[in-house]
């Protein structure tokens, strides 16, 4: 098929990539012009392994094209998707400004028969809006709206897209759903068919699900470190349950990034809106912002509540490992607080540390590890990245000025901490001090 996506954020580059990599030819759209000149480059704005590769790789056997034109998009396309922003206002509520002005740019240029599918995460009643809008510019109504929401990972994005669990599939006619089902099939995935507020509702509800799993297990965490018990080991027997399920079950400090964030809090906007309090979704919310501050609690444990003057290591800056995504970190609190505190800061991330310094104010991100933890009075783990996990704990030891690591993401065994000496704070598993 012939497909044009607008927008060349995550949600957008990825799919409009793996889309040409199955055979399809796809036009991505963006009003960007140095962004577009990049990607035509396979210059990637985002970090994602294997992302430019696979840009390159379509590009030059001619099935992956960008521009900043609509109308070349447009011209021979039998699927649109929009895949642009929806970032939250103050209140909650997804923006729609960007969908909104698709739409009607789509409106202007209409041609022909397409089917015109919803991509963003936006809330439910969207579809009917877009329809409304691209019908009273273009003066007719020879087009199909969808919704085909995204359930990528930021960091796994082309795998799970190429491999994608389900493809939830709204519709408002048989031919639309007919077209969408076709160009699905090669990733022989599970077809959810649904009408297209449905499909909308369904992401919403299986983020916050996720999310409420998350904030859960954080909450059982917090019950574990004053009780004596293991949440890993309690995970572990939660998880064999096969209602339950192990994913989602990892303590830790919190989720951030770009979706549960912002969906959870539109799902209490559109539960609102209805008449309905969502206090399940609400409870979760502030669960998962208080549980980042436990990093704080157990650093001022160790040092009888003075951080003054003390040089803290922070390891780990995005919100999830492979990915350079800032957006709801933990670090974007933690940081100014250490700081404000009287903390020194020294902190390291493999990717995010250029994306880090636009929103972290006073920020000391430096180019390695070594440079992070070298005489470091406590090491702090923000975000569980390969590197962390793999380094030398016995190196480690001699180059900090003392062995004191609190742990937000739960990387190492604490009898293991113990025995190499060090004082070792994780979340819901009992302190251990290893100090002589």
């Amino acid at each position: 098929m012939n497909v044009c996506v607008v927008g060349t954020g995550y949600v957008g580059l990825v799919s409009g990539v793996c889309f040409s990599d199955i055979g399809n030819k796809v036009t991505c759209i963006d009003l960007d012009q140095e962004k577009i000149d990049k990607l035509k480059q396979g210059i990637i704005p985002i970090y994602e392994p294997g992302l430019s590769d696979l840009v390159l790789k379509n590009i030059n056997e001619n099935r992956l094209s960008f521009s900043t034109d609509l109308t070349e998009g447009l011209k021979d396309a039998d699927v649109v998707f929009i895949a642009v922003g929806t970032p939250p206002k103050e209140n909650g509520e997804a923006d729609l400004q960007y969908v909104e002005a698709v739409a009607k740019s789509i409106g202007e240029h209409l041609d022909s028969y397409k089917v015109i599918v919803t991509k963003s995460t936006v809330p439910v009643g969207t579809g009917k809006r877009v329809k409304e809008i691209i019908a009273s510019v273009s003066g007719h109504t020879n087009f199909d709206i969808a919704s085909n929401p995204e359930f990528l990972r930021e960091g796994s994005a082309i795998y799970d897209t190429m491999n994608m669990e389900r493809a939830v599939i709204g519709v408002e006619s048989e031919k639309a759903g007919e077209v969408l089902t076709e160009l699905h099939k090669p990733f022989n995935t599970n077809i959810v068919l649904t009408d297209v507020e449905t499909a909308e509702m369904i992401k919403y509800a299986s983020n916050a699900f996720l999310a409420t799993k998350i904030s859960f297990i954080n909450e059982v965490a917090n019950v574990c470190e004053l009780v004596g018990a293991d949440v890993t080991k309690v995970a572990e027997g939660m998880g064999f349950d096969n209602r339950i399920g192990k994913a989602f079950l990892q303590a830790g400090i919190g989720y951030g990034g770009s979706c549960f964030p912002k969906d959870t809090s539109a799902l209490v906007q559109i539960a609102g809106k209805a008449g309905y309090d969502f206090k399940i979704v609400r409870n979760v919310e502030e669960v998962n912002q208080n549980q980042r501050f436990k990093i704080i609690d157990k650093l001022e444990a160790v040092f009888n509540n003075d951080l003054s003057g003390r040089k803290i290591a922070v390891l780990g800056l995005a919100f999830k490992p492979n990915t350079d995504d800032m957006r709801d970190a933990p670090s974007i609190d933690l940081v100014p607080l250490l700081q404000e505190k009287g903390a020194d800061v020294f902190a390291f991330d493999p990717v995010a540390a250029e994306n880090a310094r636009k929103v972290i104010p006073g920020l000391n991100a430096v180019e390695n590890l070594q440079k992070a933890v070298n005489n470091a009075d406590a090491v702090v783990i923000l975000t569980d990245w390969p590197e962390f996990k793999e380094m030398d704990l016995v190196q480690l030891k001699e180059t900090i000025n003392q062995p004191i690591i609190i742990d937000g993401r739960n990387m190492f065994e604490p009898e293991t901490m113990k025995e190499l000496g060090y004082y070792y704070s994780s979340i819901g598993r009992p302190l251990v001090d290893g100090r002589e």
